[in-house]
């Protein structure tokens, strides 16, 4: 049975959200949950067919506490979505491999969230532009002003389905490796090898009319990295 917190700061914490195996790295703090979805690109959107389990790598947008997931009617994930199907929603950020000593002992530093629950299609074709416009937001901030919005035959051939941000948990692990103690004086190289993700210059379409102006997203994207952390966890 779901425990809702009186927390409004928190997700929901039920018995397939609560924290076990390494609970000092998880969460239910909202705030962290949106950091990571807010940073994060894609999804991977799980459901059950029939048996069968699909994970699909969607992009998605956060409007307020609300993650919006958009494709094509045909789409097989969103279609079961729509039809009513439990889905799991979890976006994953690496930003460290962690090489130690032992074997045993290799992690990766990684800020997740995973979120459970159903979702509810969106017929409203206003509602339709506005996440259709934080989509495009989401990908690169200013894009919404420049890009066509979809036009109403546009709207009618694309899916797009609410998915509360309700019940869930974050998990995040910072720091180096946690080795034994009799492992330290081995001289084999232990530490952090950082991942960033980094955007290159924009490669424009040779078919754009003569002086198509050049956002500032293409040259120069901005960061979308963690803030450095050393601390052992």
């Amino acid at each position: 049975m779901q425990a809702r917190p009186e927390d409004a700061g928190e997700l929901s914490t039920t018995d397939r959200t609560g924290l076990r195996r390494r609970r000092e790295r998880g969460s239910h703090d909202r705030t962290v949950a949106q950091a990571i979805l807010d940073e994060g690109l894609l999804a991977h959107v799980g459901v059950n067919d029939g048996g069968t389990t699909v994970v699909t790598p969607m992009t998605y947008a956060r409007v307020d506490e609300q993650l919006y997931l958009h494709g094509s009617p045909a789409n097989r994930t969103l279609r079961l979505i729509a039809d009513g199907a439990e889905a799991c929603v979890t976006v994953t950020l690496l930003d460290a491999l962690v090489l130690a000593r032992a074997a045993f002992h290799h992690s990766m530093n990684y800020r997740c969230v995973m979120l459970y629950g159903t979702g509810t299609v969106v017929e409203d074709d206003a509602e339709k532009l506005a996440a259709s416009a934080a989509l495009l937001e989401h990908m690169a901030a200013g894009r919404s002003a420049d890009a066509r919005m979809p036009s109403q035959l546009e709207l009618r051939s694309t899916l797009i389905v609410r998915f509360a941000i309700d019940e869930g948990s974050a998990k995040v692990r910072t720091g180096g490796p946690v080795d034994e103690d009799e492992d330290l004086a081995l001289p084999i190289w232990a530490g952090q090898i950082p991942f960033d993700l980094v955007a290159g210059t924009g490669i424009a379409e040779p078919d754009l009319p003569d002086g198509t102006a050049v956002p500032p997203y293409a040259t120069r994207y901005p960061a979308r990295g963690p803030v450095r952390n050393t601390d052992t966890h």
